[in-house]
């Protein structure tokens, strides 16, 4: 039985650090130009992803705490039927983790072009995207003490520039001015909803915390209480920074620099070398996010493959005894990231995309998987398993509320449906596979009975 190493700090401290990465850098012009520039609207889609969130969490740790196996969500779905397990592991594997990780590698690429000055072209931010994707799978495979390591540090590094910018525009700027400011253009409810999508990318990750559930010292206590004070804590940090980088240089011009503003804030103030200075800091927060993706990443093949999930599984599931690690899943979510990679490349060099980029889509998708474990904590509770209402009921009730909002945030991208094709082709293929697998296997054990 797993010793209960976690308390509650820890659990909050976790959520905060997965949560905080690099989207909040690069999604505030997205997050502006659908509310026309109007900052106090983002603060109010901020605030309503926030609680959709904190619900959802307060569900899923409803059946973390009921739980004492390891493995997250896969494992709580693995409770109520293996084949959506599976196809939860395939979304997680070909869809969820890569598309994230090759766009926030790219993001990567740009503010190292940034820094050193290189030419602003797609093709720069991707080839540099590829070689920090490249270095963190063999860093992840070599030296897991390493790649801890680097995740632990830039957790820490990565809220430096954050309140620093915060406390900068709050302090020198007019955020009274900012937040009743005139200055932008009606939107629709539609619009206002897709600003949800790059919202959710931002506050992406909470549900990676429910993988330690088992770990955790009065897990039915604590977790609960990590899963509400963790994203409340990011909201605060996102909502500060957010007003404070749109009152230095005004929400229009966060729109019209795009990724870019970050850098210019930091020259405004600090002039050439202070600006440097902070573009490292955001390297490295980018670069640690990027890192915590390929570090739990190279793992899913071999943890599908371990319940027999997976293609090839008595090879995949193979651990190195050297690197503590199946070098064969690793090999196979790298063929995945950089695959979605060049599709994110062919995406944006053609203006497939009216905004954001394909992991949104992702993101926005996997709240429909979260449904489904949602409705089954409804389910427990009918049952009688979870006796208060509020818990069994209301919660996760307001939960599939949110979800479906969220789901909502991204009919409008002109490649949803492409994406959702693909997202639906790979959840039948996983549950066929998985149910052709079960049924080999009866009839393998009927054989030996025989």
């Amino acid at each position: 039985m797993k010793q209960k190493e976690y308390g509650l700090f820890t659990a909050i401290t976790m959520i905060v650090g997965i949560v905080i990465g690099s989207g909040i850098f690069f999604k505030s012009d997205d997050i502006l130009n659908y509310t026309g520039g109007s900052v106090s609207l983002g603060i109010l889609v901020f605030a309503f992803a926030a609680i959709s969130i904190v619900f959802g969490s307060l569900t899923i740790g409803e059946l973390a705490a009921r739980n004492s196996k390891s493995g997250g969500i896969i494992t709580y779905a693995e409770e109520f039927s293996k084949p959506v397990a599976c196809a939860i592991g395939w979304f997680q594997v070909f869809l969820y983790y890569p598309t994230i990780t090759a766009v926030v590698a790219w993001v990567a690429g740009i503010y190292t072009c940034l820094l050193f000055g290189f030419n602003m072209t797609l093709m720069n931010q991707t080839v540099i995207g590829a070689i920090y994707i490249v270095f963190l799978f063999v860093i992840n495979i070599l030296s897991k003490k390493f790649g801890g390591y680097l995740q632990n540090g830039s957790t820490i590094i990565k809220l430096i520039p954050l309140i620093f910018f915060a406390i900068c525009g709050l302090t020198m700027g007019d955020p009274g001015a900012t937040l009743t400011s005139t200055n932008v253009k009606t939107v629709g409810t539609a619009s206002v909803l897709a600003a949800l999508a790059p919202i959710a990318f931002s506050f992406d990750g909470w549900i990676v915390t429910s993988a330690i559930g088992a770990e955790v010292k009065n897990s039915k206590r604590n977790l609960p209480i990590a899963f509400v004070v963790g994203p409340l804590i990011v909201l605060a940090v996102y909502i500060v920074y957010f007003v404070g980088i749109s009152t230095l240089i005004g929400p229009q011009n966060v729109i019209a620099l795009g990724d870019a503003h970050v850098d210019v804030a930091a020259n405004s103030l600090m002039g050439p070398m202070g600006a440097k200075i902070v573009l490292i800091f955001v390297i490295i927060s980018v670069v640690g996010t990027v890192n915590g993706l390929i570090l739990g990443g190279i793992r899913l093949p071999q943890s599908l493959a371990a319940r027999n999930m997976f293609p090839f599984a008595n090879k995949i599931k193979i651990i190195s005894e050297q690197y503590g690690v199946s070098i064969r899943s690793a090999i196979v979510f790298f063929v995945v990231v950089m695959f979605w990679l060049v599709i994110h490349f062919i995406t944006q060099k053609f203006a497939l995309l009216t905004s954001g980029d394909v992991s949104e889509i992702s993101i926005a998708l996997s709240y429909g998987l979260y449904i489904y474990l949602y409705i089954h904590v409804i389910l427990l509770a009918k049952s009688g398993e979870i006796k208060s209402k509020i818990k069994g009921y209301v919660i996760p009730g307001l939960a599939i509320f949110g979800a479906c909002i969220i789901l909502s945030s991204v009919f409008s991208n002109s490649l949803f449906f492409v994406h959702f094709s693909i997202c639906l082709t790979i959840i039948l293929a996983a549950m066929l596979y998985y149910t052709e697998i079960a049924v080999h296997r009866e009839g393998d054990q009927e054989k030996k009975v025989a």
